[in-house]
Parts: structure tokens; sequence; C-alpha cells
């Protein structure tokens, strides 16, 4: 009886996203933040858009461009 090595190249072919990865972030309340991603409540983004939290965003990461105009006019 002999064995024999087959070898693979490693590539991932996957080209799917993972479901709970934001295409982009939106801007919401730091408290209200902190409890959904504790609790698991959902939070309005300055959008209007509803969702739980799951992920927090990283510098340079894609933001809403609504939530980022009325940002902007909240700054003023």
């Amino acid at each position: 009886m002999a064995t024999q090595t087959i070898e693979r190249p490693d590539i991932d072919e996957r080209t799917e996203q993972d479901d709970d990865t934001p295409k982009v972030f939106h801007y919401v309340k730091k408290d209200k933040m902190a409890e959904s991603a504790v609790m698991g409540t959902h939070v309005v983004a300055l959008c209007g858009e509803v969702f739980p939290v799951t992920k927090a965003a990283k510098p340079g990461s894609p933001v809403c461009e609504k939530c980022k105009k009325i940002y902007e006019k909240l700054k003023k």
C-alpha cells in the first residue's frame, strides 16, 4: 500500500463577503452605539437607517454620504 501527496495551491476562492460586514458606516450617538453593541438593541443613524451595531468603523472605512452631510451641518 502506497500513499501519495497531492499538492493544492493556497488560493481562497470565496467571493462572497460576511453578511454582517456593513457596506458603509453610519453616524450614531456614542452612548446608543455602546448600548447596542452590549444589549443587541437597534440604533437610528443620522440618515434614519435603523440597525444593530455589529462592527466598529476603522479609520478610512466608507461612510454614509447622507450621515456625513447631516453631521457637517450639525457641527456649525
